[in-house]
Order: structure tokens, then sequence, then C-alpha cells
């Protein structure tokens, strides 16, 4: 985490010290844009993490490790890409609901195939925006050719962690 932290840290000092050479850009309305843009996040991520904390609680760690943990193998990565891709939200909900699934027991290859699926599958996101949008024509070849991506990404992580 710690390195997170500082690679962010320094993208912020670089991108502020590049804005601070533009004449266009007021630093003050950054600011406010910024705590603006922070404010939902400070209610929504808190609500997520303990809400997915919950579910944790509900379904036994055993169950984790025995369908999703690293043992369960292909079968596990290819629950977690369905799961992955009927999770609902945005990253304030998905992140906090696989980190929590993390220390539940829930594989690596697993959480990455989930993780991938919610990414490049996601149903509430192809329901609300995509198919609207695009329509059937164009959602169903997207689907075809990116339904394969999570179980990959899981099965390539099985092979890197052993």
């Amino acid at each position: 985490m710690g390195v997170a932290y500082l690679t962010v840290a320094v993208l912020l000092a670089a991108t502020a010290a590049a804005a601070h050479r533009h004449p266009g850009v007021e630093h003050r309305a950054v600011w406010r844009l910024g705590l603006h843009q922070l404010r939902p996040l400070l209610v929504r991520l808190p609500v997520a993490i303990v809400a997915a904390s919950f579910v944790a609680e509900l379904i036994p760690p055993e169950w984790f490790a025995r369908v999703l943990g690293s043992s369960s193998g292909l079968p596990g990565v290819l629950l977690a890409s369905v799961l992955g891709g009927a999770l609902p939200g945005g990253p304030s909900v998905s992140f906090p609901l696989v980190l929590v699934l993390a220390h539940a027991g829930v594989g690596v290859p697993q959480m990455i195939a989930m993780l991938t699926a919610w990414s490049v599958l996601a149903l509430h996101r192809v329901l609300t925006f995509e198919l609207p949008m695009m329509g059937w024509a164009f959602v169903w070849r997207r689907w075809l050719v990116s339904v394969m991506l999570a179980p990959l990404a899981g099965g390539l992580a099985m092979l890197v962690t052993g």
C-alpha cells in the first residue's frame, strides 16, 4: 500500500507542477473540484466496506476456501468470473467486496478473474448503458469476444502464482 500512496503522491506533485506552469489553470478551482468529487466517496466507501464485511460474515469462510479458494482451481476461476460479471455497482462497491473476500480466503487467481469480469462484462452496465445506446447487435458481439477474458486472466494468474 505504501508504494501505491507514494506513486499517487508523485503523480499529484508532477501534475500540480505542470499545471502551475500552465497560465490557464486556477489551483483553487482544481482543489474545489477535487474535494467535490471526493465527498461522495467519503460516504460510500466506508458503507461499502462495512456492507462487504457483513456479506463475508454471513457466508462461512470454509465455503469461500472450498468454492473460491486457491485450491478450487479452474472451477473456482469460472465461478468467480460469473460472480464478477454479476457484481453491481462501481469500484467503491466492488473493490471493498473483493478485499473482504480476499481476507475470507478467496484465491488470487479467483480474485483476478472476478475483477476482470466485473470490469469487462458487468451486466449492470450492459443493461443500463451499453444495450440502450449500442443495441443487441453490438452487445452480443462484444460479449462473444470478451467472455473468455476473465477465465483467461484467472488461468494465467494460476500459472503465475503456482
